[in-house]
């Protein structure tokens, strides 16, 4: 079940205490971006919001609700909360993130990579890289943010995402593409023009 940490507790706690509006519960949600990455929201919830297929849990001076899509991947979920220079705030971290069958192998390695070297290179431009999948030696990602649509999207797929994972893991062979670039609310790509 989902872990909450002795600081991550305290603070919601303190949170919902200092709510001028009544406060049930935290709404706690999980979405798989893919076998690699979880995408996880937290919210308050007003006692009208609560809706009956939501799975209740308790904790420390308040609940949790969470629906059914989200269960399983907050099975093995903690939710702290830490303070450092940059800043304060929650942080959600899974025993799940990674499939038991594919830790210690290659795809762990590029996902290693991806997180320590790729994103923080393309952060600077607004964007981030998802990895989506890992076969026959074969990278797969989706680019998001202001990698999503770029028109220097295959020049940074090749010169600098390609390069940087088969630097550094020598069993890969292609780093492959699979966004929809003519998706979000201001592609650079234009699908009907490159048609």
């Amino acid at each position: 079940m989902l872990k909450i940490t002795e600081p991550a507790e305290e603070k919601i706690a303190s949170l919902i205490a200092a709510n001028d509006q009544a406060i049930a519960g935290l709404r706690v949600a999980a979405q798989a971006k893919s076998p690699f990455k979880t995408d996880y929201r937290l919210a308050f919830m007003a006692t009208e919001q609560i809706q009956p297929e939501l799975t209740k849990a308790s904790y420390n001076g308040f609940d949790v609700y969470m629906d059914a899509e989200s269960v399983p991947l907050l099975e093995e979920a903690t939710i702290d909360y830490v303070e450092g220079m940059m800043g304060s705030g929650f942080k959600i971290e899974s025993a799940n993130q990674i499939p038991p069958e594919l830790k210690g192998t290659v795809a762990e390695k590029v996902m290693k990579i991806i997180e320590e070297q790729v994103n923080p290179s393309v952060a600077g431009h607004g964007g981030f890289v998802t990895l989506m999948d890992v076969k026959d030696n074969v990278v797969y990602v989706e680019l998001g943010g202001g990698c999503q649509g770029c028109g220097m999207a295959k020049m940074t797929l090749k010169d600098g995402i390609e390069k940087t994972i088969k630097e550094a893991v020598p069993e890969i062979v292609e780093v492959r593409d699979v966004t929809d670039h003519g998706l979000g609310d201001n592609p650079y790509y234009d699908k009907e023009a490159a048609e």
